[in-house]
């Protein structure tokens, strides 16, 4: 697990009560459920009203993966297809049916698979890459909602605090308790303003890192198996994929 995202909304969270204490308030004040119950729920009311259903569903279970997932280093993949390249150089394609089985990476798992089995190279490469494509429209739809949601926050928020104002319209006769509903009216907004930029837009910007990062990692494992199944030197795999590869990670040579 990369724990990134849930340290960065914690550290977030704590700033702004440190600054609420510093100040002489309390961060109870801002804990009113008719806000929070507007804000939260009209946020993701107008989240799902913007796309499909199923978009909404598939964006919530990317929320666990935005918190949870850490996806799998590109440099260990090279290193896998590498050794897998050695194997198949020197004992052919075919040799590596038993090694297929040990694979973890399900992605990688196919496309050798396919290899194995004499796919068209090309038609493999299409296939591959049509489901890199698949999941980067799945991603990108996910990244997009919570984005979408980032922006009606706020609004919603201040929806909120017209419909407070207009309860302390209708007590101002009581002038004793119109602190407190004024204060109760912006605390909508509050949580407008601080789920969007704490919450969803991070969020978002968070699938969007991990989408980029699994599909180089999905192209690395299409080109390395393209190249194994051509028969290409290990030296030259290598090479190839290592170019995928931010330029700090670098690796050890093939023999």
């Amino acid at each position: 697990m990369d724990p990134a995202t849930i340290i960065g909304v914690v550290v977030a969270f704590v700033a702004i009560f440190a600054s609420m204490i510093l100040e002489g308030g309390s961060p109870m004040a801002i804990f009113l459920l008719p806000p929070m119950l507007l804000v939260f729920l009209g946020t993701f009311g107008a989240g799902m009203a913007g796309g499909m259903l199923k978009d909404f569903t598939g964006a919530l279970g990317a929320l666990k993966s935005a918190f949870m997932s850490k996806p799998e280093p590109a440099d260990s993949t090279v290193e896998t297809v590498v050794k897998l390249a050695e194997s198949a150089r020197r004992e052919g394609l075919l040799a590596l049916e038993s090694a297929v089985q040990e694979v973890e990476d399900p992605f990688l798992k196919q496309g050798l698979q396919s290899a194995i089995d004499g796919a068209d190279p090309e038609e493999l490469r299409e296939i591959l890459y049509a489901q890199i494509d698949t999941k980067r429209a799945a991603d990108k739809q996910a990244a997009k909602l919570y984005t979408d949601m980032g922006g009606y926050a706020p609004t919603i928020g201040i929806i909120g605090t017209v419909i407070g104002l207009v309860h302390v319209l209708e007590n101002l006769s009581k002038p004793d308790e119109l602190g407190h509903l004024i204060a109760g009216a912006f605390v909508a907004t509050l949580w407008g303003v601080l789920s969007a930029n704490v919450l969803w837009l991070p969020i978002a910007s968070r699938l969007k890192r991990l989408s980029e990062l699994q599909c180089t990692q999905m192209e690395v494992v299409v080109e390395g198996v393209l190249a194994i199944q051509s028969g290409t030197s290990p030296r030259v795999v290598q090479e190839k994929l290592q170019s995928f590869l931010p330029p700090q990670a670098p690796q050890k040579e093939a023999a």
